[in-house]
This record gives structure tokens, sequence and C-alpha cells, in this order.
């Protein structure tokens, strides 16, 4: 054992005293709420849902009443009468409610102590920094009889990961916006369906579904989606709407895409076929991830489209995921380029590539942001990493941005955080006139409506751009 190992010695029955107390404090934090739900199953929205909890007696979220209870039982256990000690019976009374931010102060008083079953009654209670009782009620424990001194064990750590909330955070960007009249292409199957129609609920997108209409209904009806509402453009097939998507769009008809149950390749082809679409940028996809372990939102760039760029390409990649985090909300973007190493190999290109686009942003040729790189992927997210590694750098630990090699190690990368790191993730295309809603055709409704987000802030900051310039002019 080391010097600053933490003990916990028990209090036998025979040391027991009536009058005898001891007591713990603990303030309540939200994470507190979310971990005893987790926990037990309890998803009362009184404790969860503060929308819900405003308007119920208690004006706001408080605790579950058996967090207090459980605060009784971390006494008894670990310090009074401590390792050893067993539960018998405890009735509890709750008398005010506990929110985020109480310190309450718990204390258990010795009673009564039975002989012959070597039990003990205690008198339970909690009070809150002011000093008003919360709970209060009797425990019988069997209290221990060997004097134990034990290194305390300590609780392992819950990481707490709420994808609603994520997604009810990004959905409160575009408070206010109005709905952007949106192709969706080829929604023929229930997913991407339903990923339409719910980000039409949330007033992100004016839906106009291309698709051939029997199979679209057909589709609805089994589902039982609701499509009141949608325009519908009726096609032979996906090639068809492919194509008229990107007319509309080339019309400025639409203000953004977003991709159904079709092939990328196959939409995409469409977009580059419609040249009023096209700017002077290589289109490039944006991921972007909502990561349990990590402390903001990640983009990570190009996982989809560009399969082996150049040079020249991937500065146009990271310029148009530079000017998509400053959209989000990121005033000065960190930009990682990722390889395998943190050092410049000749033998490896992406290395010399990183260093080359670093000089580039050194130049003014990519601006916006911060660029590093090569940086391997522990460093860039993992300042203890960094440390270690003695990197010392304006990205590494925290960037926002993770620019990958090629497609091939974006996808991998992208596909991990998803299914086994348990992130959220959404996804678009940047580069062309319209923004395009696009994520993988095995995402769920969810992913669809937070990429329709993303897509729907990109538009309205053209628009409002474009109107800026015009009253320039």
């Amino acid at each position: 054992m080391t010097p600053t190992t933490e003990w916990l010695e028990n209090i036998t029955y025979d040391e027991l005293q009536v009058g005898q107390s001891a007591r713990l404090l603990r303030t309540l934090s939200m994470a507190d709420i979310q971990a005893f739900a987790a926990v037990s199953g309890d998803t009362n929205p009184a404790h969860l849902n503060s929308d819900y909890a405003n308007d119920t007696l208690f004006h706001g979220v408080i605790a579950h009443g058996m967090w207090g209870g459980a605060l009784i039982s971390a006494l008894l256990g670990t310090q009074f009468p401590g390792p050893g000690t067993i539960y018998v019976s405890q009735d509890l009374h709750f008398t005010r409610p506990v929110r985020v931010g109480d310190t309450l102060t718990v204390t258990a008083t010795v009673l009564r102590k039975i002989e012959d079953r070597k039990q003990v009654e205690l008198d339970c209670k909690a009070v809150n920094q002011k000093g008003e009782p919360v709970l209060h009620g009797l425990a019988r424990v069997l209290a221990p009889q060997k004097k134990v001194r034990l290194p305390q064990s300590h609780a392992p750590q819950i990481q707490l990961f709420d994808p609603q909330a994520r997604l009810r955070d990004l959905l409160a960007m575009g408070q206010g916006l109005a709905p952007e009249r949106c192709a969706v292409v080829h929604p023929c199957d229930p997913e991407s369906l339903r990923g339409a129609m719910d980000a039409a609920a949330h007033g992100l997108i004016a839906p106009v579904l291309i698709a051939p209409e029997a199979r679209l209904r057909a589709i609805a009806e089994q589902a039982g989606i609701n499509l009141h509402g949608a325009e519908i453009l009726a096609v032979e097939h996906s090639h068809a709407a492919a194509a008229k998507a990107a007319e509309l769009a080339a019309l400025g008809q639409v203000g953004m895409l977003m991709k159904g149950s079709l092939h990328t390749d196959e939409l995409m082809q469409a977009v580059l076929g419609q040249r009023a679409l096209r700017t002077g940028r290589r289109m490039s996809h944006v991921f972007r991830f909502d990561v349990p372990l990590y402390p903001k939102q990640l983009l990570i760039t190009d996982a989809a489209l560009n399969i082996r760029p150049t040079l020249a390409e991937k500065a146009d990649i990271i310029s148009n995921a530079i000017d998509f985090a400053r959209i989000l909300g990121v005033e000065v973007p960190r930009v990682a380029i990722l390889s395998a190493v943190e050092t410049v190999n000749p033998s490896i290109p992406s290395t010399l590539d990183a260093a080359a686009l670093c000089k580039m942003a050194d130049r003014r040729q990519i601006s916006g942001g911060i660029l590093d790189g090569p940086l391997a992927f522990d460093n860039a997210i993992s300042m203890q990493a960094a440390q270690i590694k003695d990197i010392n750098s304006p990205v590494a630990g925290q960037a926002d941005i993770l620019a990958v090699p090629d497609l091939e190690s974006g996808n991998m990368l992208a596909k991990q955080l998803d299914y086994l790191a348990g992130a959220s993730s959404s996804g678009i295309v940047l580069g062309a006139r319209v923004p395009i809603a696009l994520t993988s055709r095995a995402e769920g409704p969810q992913a669809r409506v937070a990429s329709a987000l993303l897509s729907r802030l990109v538009a309205h900051h053209r628009s409002r751009t474009a109107a800026s310039e015009s009253s320039v002019g």
C-alpha cells in the first residue's frame, strides 16, 4: 500500500453506543441524476426532462427519491457501522424535493441495540444546505462483529452519454430558421423516408420526395409514415431521381439535397453533371460526431467521397471543413492532419502532404483555422498522449477537425467511432452550390435528421452571405 491509500474501518456491534452518530455530505449534480436513471432504469421525465418537469408541482427537475436513500446506504455500508454491515430493513419518508446543486447532510444515529440478534436500529435523516429536512426514516442493520480495516475500493467510472440530449442541443442551433425546400432523393426504404419526414416535423425542411410514387406510398403505408405536407415528384428509378434533384438544385428551386436509399456515387454523378452546381472547390464530405469520451464535437474529413485525394484536393477538403466548423460556432477550428506517425517520414507520403499543408496555411493558402501535422490519431485527440510524446502543438489533444489521409482510413475511423465508441454521427457534402445531407444507408432516422440540420445551417449561412454581398454591391 502507498502512503496515500485510503482505508475503511468498521465499528463493531460491541463498539456502537446508543446516541452515537456519523454523517456524510453530498452535492447533487445532473450527472448524479442521469447515472441513477441509467442504473435503476427509472427514466421518469420529472428527473430528466426539464420541459416536462417545469410544468409539474415541483417546477423543475428533481432527484429520484431513492437517490437520497442510496446515500443512507452508502453511509451505513462504508462508515457507520461500515464493512460487514447487513441491511435488514429501512423505511423512508420524503418531505422535500432535492434539486441540482443541493448539498445534503445525511446523518445516522444509533437508537437501540438488540442484543440477542446483534442488530442495531438507527435514525436516518437528510437535510439540505438550508437545514430543511428532505427525508427521514428508521434503518435496522445486522452490525459487524469482527473488526476489519480494508483499503477503500474505488467505484467504477460511469461514462454518461445521452444521444437524445446531444441531438436536442444540435437541433437547437436551427431554432428560428424557416424550413428549407429540400429534394429528398429516392427515399425508398423506411429509414430514409422516416428521416426525411422527421426532419420536416422538426421544421428543418420542406420535403420534395423524388421517387417512384407507388413504391414510395407503399413503403410509407407499411412503415406507418405520414407523408402529409410532402411534395412528391414521381420518377421511374433512382437514376432519374438523382438527375431530377440535381436539376432542381441547379435551377435554384431547392436549397439543399438529402440522400435517400441510393448509392452515393449515383447521387454525386448527377450533381457533378450540373455545371451550375460546381464551385471553385473540390466537393468533399464531412462527418460530425458526438463521441462519449471526447469533450466536444469532432469533424472527420473526407471519409466518403475522395478516395485518394491529391495535395491540392486535400487543401480544398480542409478549407471546406474549416468553413463548416465556423458555421457550427467554432471560431478558430483546430485541424489535425492525420498519419500513422507524428514525424515527417519520406517513406510515408501522408506525412509529406501534412507538412506541405501546414506550410500552405502559413502562407495563407488555407485560412480560417490552425493546422498541424502530421499527427497520429492518439496525440491528435489526447492531451496526455501528446505530452508523453513531448509534442508542443496548438492542435494536439484538442482537435476540432481530423483530416484523414484517404477514404479508406477515414471510413474505417468513422465506422469505429460509430460502432465501437458509441458515437452519434451525421454527415454533409460541401463544395457544391447547395449542401447535401449525406449519411450511410445503414444510418437510422436520427442521423438523417441531424444531417438535415447541418445542411440547413449551411444553406442559411450561404443565403445570408449572398444577401449581404448583394446589399454591398
